[in-house]
């Protein structure tokens, strides 16, 4: 029973994370109606920004985790306006190909910047856990740290959507660009807001996950990123509490699958789940089918 408590634990701390990185997957999509691909890159961008910020500089954590968000807001922003903004008109293949490359491009950056050999990331929280039923169940800050965030950005992001008017103005957009544009929304503003949220979104992830984690390479972010937007279509793409639900039932898959099925397994199963449930509803548990007049 300690064992499984243990297990659900770090599936729950492990799926927050994927939450919190299809949420900006989600966000974008849900307005911009594209798949941003090197969102999982802008993620390690941020986690090597707080750990030369910690490790090199001696910031405080926090700070760090600041510095991190403040400079992979500014990044999402760059790439917006850069890779996406001229190809507002183009197919959806066109733009998938760009966030290939633009993916591409950050890893080699990254190499270039910071090589390709291991970084130990620091262990922001010193360690420090609780321990329960005599010490037989260790639960870590970090893991606590980790979901507690996961609640308070998806909170923060509902009122977000649901009460200022840049949130509006994003909801107006998702239903409707033109009559949007029409009611006197910026768009392209909207759309800038949108990758903004969800890089600085990335860097706490990848704050987080490499806390977890500990080991940093330049294709530090791919996997996660990969197994996110899985998260995201498994909730219902566009949906903010699909991206909660769908991350946190993907990190408990894969836990449970790794501890007693197969470790090496693990990536296959959850990607296999996904599939089935995508046959039996394909917008994800959360998401609405939409039809369209023709």
């Amino acid at each position: 029973m300690i064992t499984f408590l243990n297990h659900l634990i770090n599936g729950i701390s492990l799926g927050s994370i994927y939450a919190i990185i299809a949420l900006g997957y989600t966000m974008v999509y849900g307005i911009a109606k594209m798949l941003n691909f090197a969102h999982g890159d802008v993620i390690m961008v941020g986690a090597y920004v707080c750990f030369f910020a910690v490790s090199s500089f001696g910031l405080h954590p926090v700070l760090g985790l600041v510095l991190a968000i403040l400079i992979c807001t500014l990044l999402g922003i760059v790439i917006e306006k850069l890779a996406y903004k001229p190809l507002r008109q183009a197919t959806s293949l066109a733009v998938l190909i760009t966030a290939i490359g633009v993916s591409y491009f950050l890893q080699n950056a990254a190499q270039l910047l910071w090589t390709s050999n291991p970084k130990m990331f620091p262990d922001l929280f010193g360690g420090a856990a609780i321990r329960l039923f005599d010490g037989r169940l260790t639960i870590t800050v970090g893991t606590l740290v980790t979901i507690a965030a996961c609640i308070i950005i998806m909170v923060v992001l509902t009122l977000f959507t649901g009460k200022t008017r840049m949130g509006k103005a994003m909801r107006a957009c998702s239903e409707d660009k033109g009559a949007a544009q029409l009611m006197g929304i910026n768009v392209n503003r909207t759309i800038s807001v949108t990758f903004a949220i969800g890089s600085a979104l990335a860097a706490i992830a990848g704050v987080l996950l490499c806390s977890a984690y500990p080991s940093l390479v330049p294709t530090t972010g791919s996997m996660p990123g990969i197994k996110a937007f899985t998260a995201a279509v498994f909730g219902g793409i566009g949906s903010i509490p699909g991206a909660l639900i769908g991350g946190v039932l993907l990190g408990i898959i894969e836990i449970f699958a790794g501890a007693y099925i197969s470790t090496q397994l693990s990536n296959a199963i959850v990607f296999l789940v996904l599939i089935v449930v995508l046959l039996v509803r394909p917008t994800g548990l959360l998401g609405k089918q939409i039809r369209e007049k023709v």
